[in-house]
């Protein structure tokens, strides 16, 4: 099966390559921007994702794209319109591929989307499910949900088929942002006061996505699907930060200050956000996953984070 991979050079995109070129059933194209450094069998390269770029020759005979190319989320955007940013590559970039794939005669179209579709934060108990409606909160989870609505047009209208994919946070060997900003002050065995948060937080490794991803190119209850992915065990902020020290082998040093007095504190600071993000709860329901796709994630979150962190 010929398969055409976007991005291919990113984070998720060098694994995702590394395991398809070990796929006999696969025939890999891999496409990354000019310019950067990449090893691939077969590679196409393009000068951006946008409405002008012309795909027919990296198109020929493929039968399946896996859109993993996009402006990624940014923590701190000082731009002055960020979604405008974000929807000339995300939406309109992505649009224009997938109207010419389906023009190419491409059957199969997975989109790599984000939870932030779903929202930023869950009630206690109560996970997204991937029927949920969509309440993005910031410019790039918009413009996701935006490409998303799209891309369900242009498979109604053409019968390419659409496979939509929401991953949580992804960590794996050399992830960057927060989690890696987490592992650091672990490994340096600093107190954080962080020994008393009682969230729950889904997250994925980057070999269970990867496994998710390789599952939709040929699977045929995935087609038409939206699937949210986690690795199946939520974790608090406590458990994860003691299971990142335990892949590395060092003694993690948890103050159990009340998750009330981190929230006023940072309030105090002008934090609120970043507490948001680590003392709040985001679970994902992956039970029609698991379902529709008799699919289980291949790694624990132990061994997962001994992949990602551990000596």
């Amino acid at each position: 099966m010929n398969v055409l991979l976007t991005g291919a050079n990113g984070f998720l995109g060098s694994r995702l390559t590394q395991c398809l070129d070990e796929h006999s059933s696969f025939h890999l194209t891999s496409v990354v921007r000019k310019g950067l450094l990449f090893r691939g069998a077969h590679t196409v390269e393009i000068n951006a994702l946008d409405d002008t770029t012309d795909w027919s020759s990296a198109l020929l005979n493929q039968e399946v794209i896996i859109h993993t190319a996009a402006r990624a989320h940014i923590m701190k955007d000082e731009l002055s319109d960020p979604l405008a940013e974000y929807r000339s590559v995300n939406v309109v970039g992505t649009l224009n591929l997938a109207r010419q794939a389906a023009k190419a005669g491409v059957k199969r179209f997975i989109f790599i989307s984000s939870i932030k579709v779903n929202g930023e934060s869950t009630k206690d108990g109560v996970p997204f499910t991937a029927d949920d409606q969509p309440a993005p909160e910031d410019a790039y989870g918009v413009s996701k949900m935006e490409a998303e609505i799209e891309l369900k047009s242009v498979a109604a209208e053409t019968g390419m088929e659409l496979v939509i994919i929401r991953p949580p946070l992804v960590y794996g060997p050399g992830v960057k942002g927060n989690f890696a900003s987490l592992v650091k002050l672990v490994r340096k065995e600093l107190p954080l006061p962080l020994g008393a948060v009682h969230n729950k937080r889904s997250l994925i490794s980057l070999d269970n996505l990867v496994d998710l991803i390789i599952t939709c190119v040929d699977h045929p209850s995935a087609a038409n699907q939206t699937f949210l992915a986690s690795d199946g065990e939520d974790q608090s902020t406590t458990e994860l930060l003691r299971g990142v020290a335990k892949a590395m082998g060092c003694r993690p040093r948890l103050i159990p200050v009340p998750a009330g007095v981190l929230v006023f504190g940072a309030s105090v600071m002008g934090k609120k956000d970043v507490a948001k993000r680590i003392l709040g709860s985001l679970q994902v329901d992956i039970s029609k996953t698991r379902d529709l796709l008799q699919w289980q994630p291949l790694l624990t979150v132990e061994e997962g984070l001994a992949k990602a962190v551990g000596n």
